[in-house]
């Protein structure tokens, strides 16, 4: 990748422009777009879900929800994208948190829906996979898919209520405590290692 170079991109035209691609409703389709790359933009998206731009958080949620329909991942850069241009992002951990969850069904016909702070609902499954991340020593970090790459950190109480539904199931020849969502078992931690 050549050096990239700061820029300020001009927020009316990328929205304009966003709007005019978003004619038709829906998220627009960022994976076919292919504009120059215009560098990098001083924004970045904390762990906890907050959109900063140029050291000042972004607190209007239409602006923020606008953003997060043009973000694509592109391998391990984060870029906002649209049909005239793309720039480069920080994202200190997910771009987006899951903010609520409601459960239906029971058991292996249970499905897990989340909600994310920028509006995006996702329902747990074969193509939105859980999955947690535990360092040696640290608490668990659960993150499930929520689209192109993208996903969205689960928070604490979501989480929480996640383990009071977990069970117990045989994954790939072990024991595993996790949970069921979308026909998927998603395992959490092995059955031996809970605490008693």
């Amino acid at each position: 990748m050549s050096a990239q170079n700061t820029v300020r991109p001009n927020a009316e035209s990328i929205a304009a422009s966003v709007r005019a691609a978003q004619k038709g409703g829906g998220l627009p389709p960022v994976d076919k777009w292919d504009p120059p790359d215009m560098g990098e933009m001083d924004m970045v998206i904390t762990r906890e879900g907050t959109w900063i731009h140029e050291g000042t958080p972004i607190t209007r949620a239409g602006l923020v929800r606008l953003f997060s329909t043009i973000l694509r991942r592109d391998g391990d850069r984060y870029v906002l994208v649209t049909p005239v241009e793309k720039v480069g992002i920080t994202v200190e951990d997910a771009p987006f948190v899951a903010v609520d969850m409601t459960v239906t069904g029971e058991g292996r016909d249970q499905a897990l829906t989340f909600l994310t702070n920028v509006g995006d609902e996702t329902t747990a499954g074969p193509d939105h996979p859980i999955r947690i991340v535990q360092g040696e020593g640290e608490e668990p970090s659960p993150y499930v898919h929520v689209r192109g790459g993208l996903e969205a950190l689960i928070d604490r109480k979501s989480f929480y209520r996640m383990v009071d539904l977990g069970t117990d199931h045989e994954h790939e020849g072990e024991n595993w405590f996790g949970l069921w969502s979308g026909g998927v078992f998603f395992p959490i931690i092995p059955s031996d290692a809970l605490p008693d």
